[in-house]
């Protein structure tokens, strides 16, 4: 008789807590035991035991990577959320500015940086950004009505929904750094715990706070939607009793709704890095004395960077991301540097790290195409969410204008736009005083920011084809294009191929 294998088993699981289900799948490389026989044995405090020997003391840090939790993080600012999704390895969501109305809803749409007290001009600015954002978003909403008939072949509500989701993205330009929004992440608990190490340790307040409720929602009960169903269940069990099998209804109704803890050991040690802490201290420094105080000089909103040697790219990557200059005026004052000086600022990057840190951002060189990218803030949100390539974004500024976007011009809203831009950077000179971070949550989106985006090929690829997309916002489809060019100018045979759409093509109802 012929011998067979048996066909191989797969099922998915449910149900087990984040750190359990770790342990268990960890336990493949140990034992031979299957998964439903190792969550069998598992118990909460033996998958705490295997985590404390193995995770911490052993540095086996990829069981971490099988752990994977879902939190949410709500009513913080989109300062904050943009520093929360600052992770390469990121899954998450948060709150559009296309598709929502971020006046609306109730309550205060913006958040107050802690503070011992900031003057009254900080709220007056808020509120005013806010109120002329409503008015533009309307005039703009009005003037695609007038502009742009509704197709017999699109619904009455579709064209409106499109028509007002189109004018948000011209109104979001004056949406504060301070704006309150939300979000929701799934990511691993090796990702939460770099996530939380690196926000404790960022130059803002209220990432710092986010950080720490990160770690103690972490550590804490989990929201658990079945927990209310569940405890009536126990409790109609319990008054059951003297029915058969009431008790153990009612115990194992008990047992599911009980507290969980959705990563308690593998983030209890997550703290402040005093490597990413002195490190841009220290690299601050060096790129103010480097620099002279020499103002940054004039470049094109997309700048694809010649291949240069690995220990300049490193050097200046460093130095970039502590100052506002283009890169090439950051690489070239470098370049003119002694070798020996610029080991010194290598040594900078290096100098602060302890046994369990990574090296820091700029050392994830190589890539073969690096754009140094001038953005407002709204592009660099959207642009923010490609996490195949290395991005190096500088502080926020007042200091690169801002951007006003054409069919504010064609509504006949620029006066009162650029009122508004005025009228905010006003309110921010009064409160940078008593607080320099307030004076940034003021900042609106329509404001520029520099960042380095280093990617593949592949990458620069998928950007270019899905971010000129006409669908899209005319913002980053700009930026996408001028990748696209830079890389057909340069290479034309490898971007000749490639699905991309002019700027001048697309159609204003697309979604």
């Amino acid at each position: 008789m012929a011998l067979t294998d048996p066909d191989p088993e797969v099922y998915a699981v449910f149900g087990a807590e984040p750190e359990i289900a770790a342990y268990a799948m960890a336990k493949y490389s140990r034992s031979a035991l299957s998964m439903r026989e190792s969550l069998r044995e598992i118990s909460e405090s033996k998958a705490e035991k295997f985590l404390d020997t193995f995770y911490f003391q052993y540095g086996h840090r990829s069981i971490a990577d099988l752990a994977h939790v879902t939190m949410a993080v709500e009513r913080l600012s989109i300062l904050a959320a943009i520093e929360v999704a600052d992770e390469s390895k990121w899954d998450g969501q948060e709150r559009s500015t296309r598709y929502q109305d971020f006046a609306g809803g109730g309550g205060r749409p913006w958040r107050r940086p802690p503070a011992a007290a900031l003057p009254d001009d900080y709220d007056a600015g808020m509120a005013e950004l806010f109120a002329a954002y409503e008015r533009l978003s309307a005039r703009v909403r009005e003037h695609y009505r007038a502009a742009v008939a509704r197709p017999e072949s699109l619904k009455p509500e579709t064209y409106e929904r499109t028509l007002r989701a189109r004018a948000f993205d011209a109104g979001r330009y004056l949406l504060p750094l301070g704006t309150a929004t939300s979000l929701g992440q799934i990511v691993s608990a090796r990702v939460l715990e770099g996530q939380i190490s690196r926000l404790l340790s960022s130059r803002y307040s209220e990432p710092r706070a986010v950080g720490a409720a990160l770690r103690e929602a972490a550590r804490g009960a989990a929201h658990d939607p079945r927990r209310e169903r569940l405890e009536r269940v126990a409790a109609f069990t319990r008054a059951a009793a003297g029915h058969p099998g009431a008790a153990e209804a009612a115990a194992a109704a008990e047992a599911l709704a009980r507290p969980v803890r959705v990563a308690p050991t593998l983030v209890k040690y997550a703290e402040v890095s005093p490597y990413l802490v002195e490190t841009r201290r220290e690299l601050e420094q060096a790129a103010a004395e480097l620099l002279g105080g020499a103002a940054p000089e004039p470049a094109p909103p997309v700048t694809l960077l010649e291949p240069e040697p690995l220990e300049l790219q490193v050097a200046a990557t460093l130095l970039y991301g502590a100052c506002h200059h283009p890169y090439r005026q950051v690489a070239a004052a470098v370049a003119a540097l002694p070798a020996a000086r610029r080991d010194e600022i290598i040594a900078l990057g290096l100098r602060h790290r302890g046994a369990h840190d990574e090296l820091a951002r700029p050392f994830q060189a190589g890539q073969a195409f690096r754009f140094d990218l001038l953005m407002d803030i709204g592009a660099y949100r959207d642009l923010h969410r490609h996490r195949r390539c290395v991005q190096i974004a500088q502080d926020y500024t007042w200091a690169h204008g801002a951007e006003v976007p054409p069919v504010i011009r064609e509504s006949g809203g620029a006066a009162e736009f650029e009122a508004a831009i005025a009228q905010a950077r006003h309110r921010a000179r009064s409160v940078e005083p008593s607080s320099p971070e307030a004076a940034i949550y003021l900042l609106p989106l329509a404001f520029r920011r520099r960042a380095l985006f280093q990617m593949d090929l592949a990458e620069v690829n998928y950007i270019a084809e899905q971010r000129t997309a006409p669908a899209g916002h005319w913002s980053y489809r700009r930026i996408a294009w001028g990748m696209y060019e830079a890389v057909a100018q340069r290479h034309p045979a490898l971007a000749r191929a490639w699905r991309v759409t002019p700027l001048e093509s697309g159609d204003l109802l697309c979604r």
